[in-house]
């Protein structure tokens, strides 16, 4: 099996792409099927988050893309900054991981959240989105998307 334990700091051409959720991208061991299904083993320190785009390198050399796969997600879309303000601090209060854009809001589906969050007057759609939730303050990468819900 396929051993991938190192990111790809350098620039590179990856040779296949390797597609998760938000999930599994956060997961130091793991067995995976590339996107050609070869299978593969990921082992990486713990702690570590595999982010869209990111490239990693096998033990023999191959170049793999990473690509945050469609999920379900719940998404807020407000040009009231206030609101929005209050819902990325009430969530963010619960530690719900939050991908952040210009005048929206993308997080894990879960129908207490979607509840708490159009108790503030806010309407929650539901998409199938690509998920890439900010890194944290202490260290992790943020997310920059630049999906088309940047420019709602």
């Amino acid at each position: 099996m396929l051993q991938i334990t190192k990111k790809q700091d350098a620039p590179a051409t990856p040779s296949v792409s390797l597609t998760l959720p938000f999930e599994k991208r956060q997961k130091s061991r793991l067995r995976v099927s590339l996107d050609d299904k070869q299978e593969a083993a990921l082992i990486f320190e713990r702690g570590s988050v595999l982010r869209h785009g990111d490239l990693l390198r096998a033990e023999n050399g191959l170049i793999i893309e990473v690509c945050a796969a469609d999920e379900e997600v719940a998404v807020i879309y407000t040009k009231d900054s206030f609101l929005f303000a209050r819902a990325c601090y009430h969530l963010g209060n619960r530690h719900v991981p939050l991908q952040i854009g210009v005048n929206w809001l993308r997080f894990q589906r879960d129908h207490v959240l979607e509840e708490m969050v159009q108790s503030l007057g806010l309407v929650v759609k539901h998409e199938l989105s690509p998920f890439e939730p900010e890194g944290g303050a202490y260290g992790g990468q943020s997310s920059h998307s630049h999906s088309k819900h940047n420019e709602a």
